[in-house]
């Protein structure tokens, strides 16, 4: 029903009517009471005559952006001249028009922030990401030493690029560039620097990345020290080059990409190396090379030629030839040495062996010597030494030089002036005296 309360709950039976939606809107709103706002003039219509001047107020990181309203005279009597690109802070009132259902923030007071308010804030920044160690040169990754393809963030047609580009091709004629035109100031800066970034860090290709501006205001540079921009360099994989160009003040990029450069055709020259200097260096360290491997080779020359003058190198076999007289007298003399030694030993052999003949049983018995010896009973093969040892009847055996003969005991007779032994007593028989009875 069209006259539904405002308490009651829609449904499709009954829906609320367009003013009561508007109206509780915009009691919400009106709710939320006056509010400081901070951003930069993007859109601004002063018109003559009229009682309000609209404008619009974009946040410089993002692209968000609020309606304003407010009385001329808020403008015109600002003590800081307020154009599209100031950025200001204002205090205004949300207010939803129902009639157009359009929501606007109704100002009451514009203050204009200064360089000297920007750089505070700036300082501020830089304190507070410094603090979070996003400025450590721990953190710094070096640059390529010969980068493929690099990539480029600046302004269209600038003249940061055409110096970027045309100092790079000079030094290398073969390097290759990404190259992503955006806005380098203003509201729309930090946006569209964001999106370029991020699609040349995610490109596998790029090795490099330069974002380069010709320098500027520090109002035109704000965008290069603002937050997002600042944490989205840190986090990038692809080392970042800051070339600003803006030397008393510089902006927190400078302070957190992997090299600052003074400006964008330092960048170039610091990114991309000079081939006809590397050139040069090839040379001259091809050169020290040979330099060197010569000095060697003609040491090594020179030693080879002094080792091989030496005699024994000249002549090998000289000290064999000097040595082998020498050796062959050593050898004759071994010889003469040997043979006397030889026949020394030999002589007192035969000495010693024509005395061991003539002493020996043999030459004996040749001599006309017998060996007596009983046979049986139990001195079988004693030596008979006395006639006390063969008693008449005893069996002897006879050895004289030629043989042996056999022979019994007839009788003895004992020599004259010589005692007869007692014939040794038989150990078997049982009438031997024993020790006790001889002694």
């Amino acid at each position: 029903m069209s006259g539904s309360a405002p308490g009651a709950k829609s449904s499709p039976e009954q829906p609320w009517p367009v003013r009561v939606v508007s109206d509780q809107i915009a009691a919400w709103i009106h709710r939320l009471g006056a509010v400081w706002v901070e951003g930069q003039i993007t859109q601004l219509s002063l018109r003559p005559g009229t009682r309000t001047t609209f404008l619009t107020l974009r946040d410089p990181s993002v692209d968000n952006s609020l309606t304003l309203t407010c009385p001329p005279r808020l403008i015109s009597e600002a003590p800081v001249p307020v154009t599209e690109g100031s950025r200001v802070v204002i205090r205004g009132t949300p207010r939803f028009y129902t009639g157009r259902g359009s929501l606007s923030l109704q100002v009451s007071e514009i203050r204009p922030v200064g360089v000297g308010e920007l750089l505070a804030r700036i300082e501020r920044l830089k304190q507070a990401l410094s603090a979070e160690g996003l400025f450590d040169p721990r953190l710094k990754r070096p640059l390529p030493f010969l980068p493929a393809c690099v990539g480029l963030i600046t302004g269209r047609a600038s003249a940061a690029e055409r110096d970027v580009v045309e100092v790079a091709r000079g030094r290398w004629p073969d390097v290759r560039f990404a190259v992503r035109n955006t806005a380098v100031q203003g509201v729309s800066a930090v946006p569209q620097i964001l999106d370029a970034l991020a699609e040349l860090d995610a490109d596998p290709v790029v090795d490099v990345i330069i974002l380069a501006r010709g320098g500027g205001s520090v109002e035109d540079l704000l965008p290069f020290s603002d937050e997002a921009l600042i944490r989205a360099i840190s986090t990038c994989r692809t080392p970042v080059v800051s070339a600003i160009g803006h030397e008393p003040d510089s902006p927190l990029s400078d302070l957190v990409a992997d090299l600052r450069a003074a400006t964008p055709t330092d960048a170039a020259k610091r990114v991309v190396p000079d081939v006809v200097e590397e050139r040069r260096r090839i040379a001259e360290a091809r050169a020290r090379t040979a330099r060197a491997l010569r000095a060697w080779v003609d040491r090594e020359q020179h030693q080879l030629t002094a080792v091989r003058s030496r005699p024994c190198m000249a002549n090998p076999h000289g000290l064999v030839d000097s040595r082998a007289e020498i050796v062959a007298e050593a050898l004759r003399a071994a010889r003469r040495d040997i043979t006397r030694i030889i026949d020394s030993e030999s002589t007192s052999l035969g000495h010693l062996s024509a005395r061991l003949t003539t002493l020996g049983p043999a030459a004996t018995l040749a001599r006309g010597y017998a060996v007596v010896q009983s046979v049986a009973g139990p001195n079988d093969g004693r030596v008979v030494s006395s006639i006390a040892d063969a008693p008449p009847g005893s069996q002897l055996r006879i050895r004289v030089a030629d043989g042996a003969l056999s022979a019994a005991v007839l009788g003895a007779t004992p020599a004259a002036g010589r005692p007869t032994r007692a014939p040794d007593p038989d150990p078997t028989s049982p009438t031997s005296p024993t020790s006790e009875e001889q002694s």
